[in-house]
This record gives C-alpha cells, structure tokens and sequence, in this order.
C-alpha cells in the first residue's frame, strides 16, 4: 500500500513528464548580464588600435559569455582616460550622470543581471595632476563607498564589484618626481576596499564585493609583455596594458563577474 509521500512523488514526476521537464532544463536557463564598468583610461583601452573590440571590458564579456549558465552579455564602458574616484562622484554630476544614462538603458531589461563593475585608484594615487590627486586612502574609500550607496539605492537588484587597482612601473608619469611615492600609495587602497566591501555585508548582503586581486601581480611580472612601453617625464614607464594585457585583464574581471553572477 502506498504511502501518503509516495503518491505526491509519483504524482510530481508525473507531472515533470507531462510538461517535458528533465534535469537537463535546469543547466539550460541562462542569466543575461549587463555591465556597467567604471574605470580610467586602462578600463577605456587608451593605448589599444581599436578600444571598442580589445578594451579589457569588451575581453570580460566575451570570456563571461562562454562560461556555463550564462546567456547573453551587454557592456557599457564607462572608462575615462584621467578619471579619479572624486570625478565619479554622484556630487559632481560629472561622469556619474553618463553611468546613470547607461544603467537607465540597462533597467528596461528586469530579467538581466545588473553589474557596475569598478576600478579606480590609478589617477587617485598619483602625487600630481589628476582631479583631487593625490587621494588618501581614507578619502579614497569615502568616494567609493558615496558611488557604491547611490548605485545600490538607484538599482536595488544590481551588484557592485570593486577590483583592486593594477601595477604600474615606479617612474610613471602619475607618480611624478616621487616615484615610488604614486605605487605605495595605490597599494594602500586595498585594505580600504576591502573594508569597504565587509561593511556592506549586513546592509546589502551579497550584492557588493571584491573583484579582482590577481591583476596587480600580474602586470608586476610581465609588465615588459603585457604593457605598453611609452615614453614619459622620468623615462620610458609602463601603466596601460597592450592588446595581450588587456585580454589578460580581461579575464581578471571576467573570473570576478562571473564568480559574483553565478
């Protein structure tokens, strides 16, 4: 005689197969994603022959795309060549505004992953130059987290993903004559982001985190390969990635994304 649960089991796979349901339809559901990503001019492919096919962006979705459960993805890049983290600020109706236009644009689609991708701190650490340079580590996770609370505020479903500023060789023109002084500054952004993000764990749990870490070591090591050689005030310097480092890069975020997504 059967059991109570054993007609309700044999009741839902019946009915599983009426409507032609297997366990294969559960792999074959895919999550669209459309990504915001803020960032300076590596995130714009500065250097690159054709920014719109090899910027690191366009090198994350199509790496993002191949990967499982995912469907289609859409980028908007949002990468300014100079751009600090004050220039971003929604205070400063400046570059935020064109990342609002464009989050905008990606909202109609309700069934899609919103992710606002984020890299800055290269412009940030320089001794000179850039808008509100240089900026301390305690500012510089003011300004992050004042763009993180107005994106989560405006888009409730999207996720925010901070990556960890690239390495750029001592001598960079960011750095001035200090040198040294620019890279040990953008090093100390770090923990800031780090802190920055577990603060977020209670208030918006699982919607902002740390990206990419492995970039900055990276580049460290092949720079010579994977960065563009360019001339500058203390020499020849190396920051923007070459078309072989913007796909590397790519795939940094890329992993992120999609460890963040899925």
């Amino acid at each position: 005689m059967k059991t109570y649960v054993q007609i309700q089991v044999a009741g839902l796979c019946l009915f599983m197969f009426s409507i032609g349901w297997s366990p294969l339809m559960a792999q074959k559901i895919a999550t669209n994603v459309n990504i915001v990503f803020i960032g300076n001019s590596i995130t714009h492919g500065v250097t690159l022959s054709d920014p719109e096919s090899q910027a690191p962006p366009v090198m994350a979705a199509a790496w993002i795309e191949k990967q499982s459960g995912i469907g289609k993805v859409t980028i908007s890049n949002q990468g300014v060549s100079g751009a600090t983290s004050v220039d971003f600020l929604p205070s400063t109706a400046t570059y935020y505004a064109k990342v609002a236009a464009a989050a905008r644009k990606f909202m109609a689609d309700e069934t899609a992953t919103m992710v606002f991708s984020i890299i800055l701190g290269t412009n940030d650490s320089a001794t000179q130059g850039p808008n509100g340079s240089p900026v301390s580590p305690e500012d510089y996770r003011k300004n992050l987290e004042a763009i993180a609370t107005r994106l989560l505020t405006d888009y409730p479903r999207c996720k925010v993903i901070f990556h960890y500023p690239t390495w750029y060789s001592p001598n960079t023109y960011n750095s001035s004559i200090y040198l040294q002084a620019g890279l040990d500054r953008l090093q100390t952004y770090f923990p800031q982001i780090d802190a920055l993000v577990n603060s977020y764990k209670k208030t918006y749990p699982g919607q902002v985190t740390v990206g990419d870490k492995q970039a900055f070591s990276y580049f460290k090591k092949h720079f010579q390969t994977d960065l563009q050689a360019e001339e500058g005030w203390q020499g020849v310097f190396y920051l923007h990635p070459n078309k072989q480092g913007a796909a590397a890069l790519g795939e940094f975020w890329g992993k992120a994304i999609y460890k963040a997504v899925r």
